[in-house]
């Protein structure tokens, strides 16, 4: 397959509320899209890189730079291009693997609606649609909290996950436990908040039997969450330290890590998080589908992933109205507490073009 050009688009969408983090709050979310276009057609990639570099070193404005000057030449200088062959490709670029993920995503997609198969049946998808936990934000009061947490069940999510930080942990963990009782799916995620010094406050948290804590420490800490799986009682779940296959299998080694949270931006794309599903699965290491406030497109694709075998736990995969009002693509609606997997070719959804057209700030063509 040639390539015969890539679009970027940069997008700003709002959210329906704010969505407040250890690391920051966002009103807003500002993605960086693009549009792989070969003789056969076109396919669509979403970056998952945010306005600043807080959640990762990678963000918009550098992966837009790095996509422009670096990796879409390099692939519009090849005779051959598909997803697989993407690696070798582009592996002298160091890093960077959100961009590089967004442009395997967009190449993955095309090369597949060419072929009319679908990326759940590429991934290795063995179910119809997937069951989906919703991630809650860091909030003003325990009351505010209580009355969102009450709408998500309400709306028939299966798995609560509570956003964490120091001053931010017990207390809203206790009063969900109290109100909710002991049957709902709880989960908490600090965006590596903590040190290996609040072993005893995170230890506070092992009697109200969370599925696990995510990411407690800071994301190159393997020993210190090996050392603190030791410590406390909850599973320790890992995100921002599984960057790989090789990364996952040496948390495993260590134990480091008793649940892994996939995000395929962070390893660089769905087939290097297929590898890590594939990893884990090996070593009986449960995983689950971590979100980055995707549009429809990855959300498209994250609804695949999550499809495989090795995903045993609801993952973050909410419905699009979780986060916007009006999505790019025909939105993702909750039926029972799940999502359906996208049966067509590729991803299985395409922007609605007057949708796109109204959040797109700036276009950029790149061709040979």
């Amino acid at each position: 397959m040639k390539l015969s050009g890539v679009e970027l688009r940069r997008v700003r969408m709002p959210l329906v509320a704010p969505f407040r983090t250890s690391f920051g709050t966002q009103s807003e979310r500002e993605l960086l899209l693009l549009r792989a276009v070969t003789p056969a057609g076109e396919g669509w990639g979403e970056c998952v890189t945010m306005a600043g570099p807080v959640y990762s070193s990678e963000y918009n404005d550098g992966a837009e730079h790095v996509l422009r000057h670096h990796l879409v030449p390099a692939l519009l200088a090849a005779e051959d291009v598909t997803a697989a062959k993407m690696t070798p490709l582009l592996t002298k670029f160091k890093g960077h693997r959100m961009a590089k993920g967004a442009l395997e995503m967009a190449v993955l997609d095309a090369e597949l609606r060419a072929h009319d198969r679908s990326f759940g049946a590429e991934l290795g998808s063995v179910r119809d649609s997937v069951p989906c936990g919703v991630s809650v934000g860091i909030m003003d009061t325990i009351p505010q909290l209580l009355d969102v947490v009450a709408g998500y069940l309400d709306e028939g999510y299966v798995r609560i996950k509570l956003k964490i930080e120091p001053g931010w942990d017990v207390e809203p963990v206790r009063a969900v436990r109290e109100r909710f009782g002991d049957d709902v799916l709880l989960q908490v995620d600090a965006n590596t908040a903590y040190t290996l010094g609040d072993a005893p406050q995170l230890a506070r948290l092992d009697p109200f039997g969370l599925l696990l804590i995510e990411q407690p420490l800071e994301e190159e800490d393997v020993l210190g969450h090996a050392e603190l799986a030791r410590r406390i009682q909850t599973p320790i779940c890992l995100d921002e330290t599984i960057v790989s296959a090789r990364a996952a299998a040496d948390a495993i080694k260590l134990g480091a890590v008793q649940i892994v949270n996939i995000k395929p931006g962070r390893v660089g794309g769905y087939l290097e998080a297929r590898r890590v599903h594939d990893v884990c699965a090996a070593h009986g290491i449960p995983v689950w589908c971590g979100g980055m406030i995707e549009t429809g497109l990855g959300r498209a694709a994250n609804v695949a992933l999550a499809s495989l075998p090795g995903f045993t736990l609801p993952g973050d995969t909410s419905a699009s109205g979780r986060f916007y009002k009006t999505d790019i693509t025909e939105p993702f609606v909750l039926e029972d507490g799940h999502l359906s997997v996208p049966t067509g070719p590729g991803l299985g959804v395409a922007p609605i073009p007057e949708l796109l057209d109204e959040v797109t700030t700036k276009k950029v063509w790149i061709g040979s």
